[in-house]
């Protein structure tokens, strides 16, 4: 077997370059995904279960990719054609999945395009990702592994910091941070489609710079006949069992950090919002309840012997029918009190510059020295109450549950999915609600673009802290010692109120984070002897994903065992989950047995090798 070739240093930049452009989109989907789906109007307790999607698809995805790899072999190279299929799938997504609020659905439509973009989007950025890190193997010796993977480490948090911080920057050059109820502002939308575009130009750039050796010069650099006349008996459940122990060991450790790291991304932006930006809460109304029966819905009608196919409830949103002044009811579209300050619009109670509604339902109002009920002035202004559709309501009414409900041409209500309900008497009616964060708010939006600085933060304290472990004499102690400087962090997080104070918390995160992607694949590798390697980098992977389905489907549960009924769920609480999870890791770092490595294996590990996440 011959010893592969010194490559220059822009050759072995070419060959990661391509991961600049994959991490921007990941780093777009970890720190947006939980505020896009927020703002659509998906309940806090279920937001665990969307991360059940990424690392699904990585599961499934990067072992598929690693076999059919090494043995792929066509005009276009061994693993280039992975990458081509899956940056293709995962710019058009990347277009398409901030738009989710966008294009009139219900919520519940908005929710489910949502899904299956995110879940095209983790599944081509897995198949992107994965041919960088092969191609470092296929063609890189021994003696510059170390520096080729600190070049990828460089390409891989270079892409993070500028996919996070992209929603400040262009809040900073004037695109709106903010926008209606359900609708995910410019400043998100706009750093996906930057992000697609730039994902688009590396992969192109790889695609010109990246010349894959032909399968008979693979075979001369790394051993073994001509892989794409390689049949061989291995399967995935074979390589499971005869996987070294350490294999196991790592995997534990990984199954909590991982665990960890999963809370992190699902409630990171709202436990920002909470402590540090005093986000205000809202009742959102689920639906209206008769007694012990609810009627679910974020778009509700009604009609009666008054009133026809009249919304009362709109995407969660009470409706105002009119104002009461003196004990007589006016019905109102727009009600303006002392000259100029508007308190319903368009049916809806108008929220103050804090976000918080300017007042509440049959409540009487203080300090009102004139009322314009639809621009006109009445002459009475005392006693004045808001009143909703539901309150005085007697008799018989039909109540109709739309999915949508949109305007036609010719301006007429059109319904769909809809279901009508008769309700004998009216007067037992009242809204079901649950308290949620406002997404719309101005607090909710500067937390949400804070969070990408925030992990930007982390990123950066990676890169510092890699440079850091390998002076350690011990692996196994600065493993474990990053491990629990990040479930410090995590449990601090729960509790900062100051979002500069966060800085340290999102620092020493960023420890963890250094020590996850170095010593995992580091140790592994060492104890992998022969063929397969990239079969079992993918199996690998398993060990990244399968926590993290665990922790998605645990997250609700756990956050409902945290909560109170009819009050704010506490997702900062999950963040000192996520601490104590990531320390029970550092404790079963003790569990590794390390590999033994030659004296020259030695001296050409000169970095740890950097792995990615899924």
């Amino acid at each position: 077997m011959k010893t592969k070739p010194d490559l220059s240093f822009w050759k072995l930049w070419n060959l990661s370059f391509g991961f600049f452009g994959v991490q921007i989109a990941y780093a777009l989907q970890s720190a947006n995904v939980s505020r896009i789906f927020t703002t659509i109007g998906a309940d806090p307790h279920d937001l665990s279960y969307f991360w059940i999607l990424p690392p699904l698809m990585g599961l499934i995805v990067q072992p598929v990719v690693g076999m059919c790899s090494d043995r792929t072999w066509n005009r276009f190279g061994r693993r280039l054609p992975y990458l081509i299929f899956g940056a293709t799938i995962a710019v058009i997504v990347m277009c398409l999945l901030p738009n989710a609020g966008s294009f009139n659905l219900s919520i519940q439509g908005a929710i489910i395009f949502g899904l299956i973009a995110l879940m095209l989007l983790d599944t081509s950025i897995n198949m992107a990702m994965q041919p960088f890190k092969m191609l470092v193997g296929d063609m890189v010796n021994e003696k510059q592994k170390g520096l080729a993977y600190s070049i990828q480490s460089f390409l891989c948090n270079a892409g993070s910091v500028v996919g996070f911080i992209f929603p400040i920057l262009f809040g900073a050059i004037g695109l709106a941070n903010t926008a209606p109820a359900g609708v995910v502002p410019q400043t998100v939308i706009w750093s996906f489609y930057v992000g697609a575009a730039i994902l688009l130009i590396c992969v192109i750039y790889s695609l010109i710079k990246i010349k894959e050796w032909p399968p008979h010069v693979y075979a001369e650099y790394n051993g073994g006949a001509d892989t794409s006349k390689e049949k061989g008996n291995a399967n995935l459940f074979k390589l499971l069992v005869n996987a070294p122990s350490t294999f196991w060991t790592v995997g534990i450790v990984q199954f909590f950090c991982w665990f960890a790291f999963l809370f992190m991304w699902t409630y990171t932006t709202n436990t920002v919002a909470i402590k540090a930006y005093n986000t205000p809460s809202m009742e959102s109304v689920v639906g209206i309840k008769d007694g012990d029966k609810v009627y679910e819905g974020k778009n509700i009608l009604i009609s009666n012997d008054a009133l026809k196919d009249v919304m009362i409830v709109n995407h969660g949103v009470a409706m105002a029918e009119g104002v009461e002044v003196n004990n007589v009811f006016y019905p109102a579209t727009s009600v303006v009190i002392n000259g100029n300050d508007t308190i319903v619009s368009d049916h809806k109670i108008v929220l103050n510059d804090e976000g918080v509604a300017k007042v509440k339902f049959n409540e009487m109002l203080s300090n009102v020295s004139s009322v314009a009920v639809n621009g006109k002035t009445l002459d009475d202004s005392s006693f004045v109450k808001v009143k909703d559709y539901i309150s005085n309501l007697q008799g018989k009414a039909t109540l109709t549950v739309a999915a949508i409900v949109s305007k036609d041409k010719d301006g007429q209500t059109v319904l769909e999915d809809a279901k009508n309900y008769d309700i004998p008497q009216a007067g037992n009616l009242a809204y079901e609600t649950k308290v949620v964060l406002n997404a719309a708010s101005k607090q909710y939006n500067e937390a949400g673009n804070w969070v990408g600085l925030l992990y930007a933060i982390q990123a950066l304290g990676s890169v510092a802290w890699a440079v850091v472990l390998p002076r350690f004499r011990s692996r196994k102690f600065s493993y474990a010692l990053s491990l629990i400087l990040g479930g410090i962090g995590f449990i601090s997080m729960g509790y900062v109120t100051s979002p500069y104070l966060l800085f340290v918390s999102f620092l020493l995160i960023g420890c963890a984070w250094a020590a996850m992607l170095a010593w995992p694949f580091t140790i592994l590798t060492n104890s992998l002897k022969g063929g397969n390697i990239g079969a079992y980098l993918g199996l690998f992977n398993c060990t990244i994903c399968i926590p993290q389905i665990i922790a998605a489907l645990m997250g609700g549960w756990i956050l409902h065992l945290l909560s109170t009924p009819g009050e704010l769920a506490p997702e900062n609480l999950m963040m000192v989950v996520a601490g104590v999870a990531i320390a029970i890791g550092a404790l079963c770092v003790g569990f590794i047995k390390e590999g033994k490595k030659s004296d020259d294996e030695m001296k050409v590990q000169e970095t740890p090798e950097i792995s990615e996440t899924l």
